[in-house]
């Protein structure tokens, strides 16, 4: 996992039969990391989260309770501040660390029960984990909409179907929707970008039992359009990355994919301009499903070999096709004639964030 602003990475390393936290440090030089062992082995299910002031937030599992604290390196040994707990007396709850936050200062937990799902701030507030929001339904995913942590968007599963919703988490944690392609299908959302506005999206309106891979553009009133480029046979597609700087461009965002076949994990590179999926070999050894894109066109991938312990690969894929000429004179009521300027989201209500 990658911090905000991609200066330093995170990840549970394995020594034999033991495992414990790594810092990777990304921003200089040459990559490198250092190991955060505590008093004894971290459990496999340990979460890790890099800050983006170089300390590692740890989650800890023991009887219902989620113990956190931050890790960071004092010499030969390894600091630690707890932050305090949480606890779900309820063996039917399931809390997970969230994607790390945009701000980079602080960090948020998802606790999933049976009717309804709390939003919890684990790192970065006054007294130790805060109860943020209580959302009815149960909610998986989680995606940033802005550059701030103020708006995370939540696929909830509610009367037996999922849809996307959005979450002010500075008013209380109001809940509006997000995603309404069809009123029978169920609709992810899997990548945003804040800068183009470019959303990804997963949803069996076009075949229904058959979820698609669709894009769309926040504040949009156009539909989500599912390219068959995103739909290749035999194939898993997921979105791990987009690139920075495309202003109001979404059309040239370029996006990077983990994709899984039968003969394995690669990359895949992939920009609405272009309407074809370039696939890619990553570097051996690739922590499959995490890099970061460069605002000039490059993805960063981390990888380990035994040879090679802390990497990252640079990968240039092809550039993008050059834009189609526009119609000289679009018929009324084309796609090309009533395209809407898209919304940045602190400028958009809540209530116009609904992608039909």
């Amino acid at each position: 996992m990658i911090a905000a602003g991609g200066a330093y990475g995170a990840r549970l390393a394995r020594d034999g039969d033991s495992w414990f936290p790594e810092r990777w440090t990304l921003d200089g030089p040459e990559p490198y990391a250092v190991p955060l062992p505590g008093n004894q082995p971290e459990e496999p299910g340990t979460e890790v989260q890099p800050m983006a002031d170089g300390r590692v937030l740890i989650r800890r599992t023991a009887d219902g309770r989620h113990a956190f604290s931050l890790l960071y390196p004092t010499g030969p040994g390894t600091g630690e501040l707890p932050l305090g707990a949480v606890e779900c007396p309820d063996p039917g709850t399931r809390l997970h660390l969230l994607p790390p936050a945009p701000c980079g200062q602080r960090a948020y937990a998802l606790a999933v029960g049976r009717r309804s799902t709390d939003v919890w701030l684990v790192a970065g507030g006054g007294f130790g984990p805060e109860h943020l929001a209580e959302i009815p339904g149960r909610c998986s995913g989680g995606v940033w909409l802005d550059s701030t942590g103020r708006m995370l968007a939540l696929d909830r599963e509610t009367g037996g179907r999922t849809k996307a919703v959005v979450v002010d988490l500075e008013r209380g944690g109001e809940v509006s929707p997000l995603l309404q392609i069809a009123a029978e299908s169920d609709d992810r959302l899997l990548l945003a970008d804040p800068d183009s506005g470019l959303l990804l999206v997963s949803s069996d309106a076009p075949v229904p039992g058959e979820p698609r891979l669709g894009w769309g553009v926040l504040g949009s009133t156009l539909p989500v359009r599912f390219p068959e480029s995103l739909h290749p046979p035999d194939l898993t597609l997921t979105p791990f990355a987009s690139q920075p700087g495309q202003a109001l461009v979404p059309e040239s965002c370029a996006v990077a994919f983990r994709i899984d076949g039968p003969s394995g994990t690669w990359v895949g590179v992939w920009r609405p301009a272009d309407r074809r999926l370039h696939q890619l070999a990553p570097p051996e050894g690739w922590l499959a499903g995490s890099g970061l894109w460069t605002a000039e066109g490059v993805l960063r991938l981390p990888y380990a070999t035994r040879a090679e312990p802390c990497g990252v690969a640079p990968l240039t894929p092809p550039p993008a096709a050059p834009p189609s000429p526009a119609p000289p004179h679009p018929e009324p009521g084309s796609p090309a004639s009533c395209a809407p300027r898209p919304v940045p989201l602190q400028q958009a209500p809540l209530g116009r964030l609904v992608t039909k």
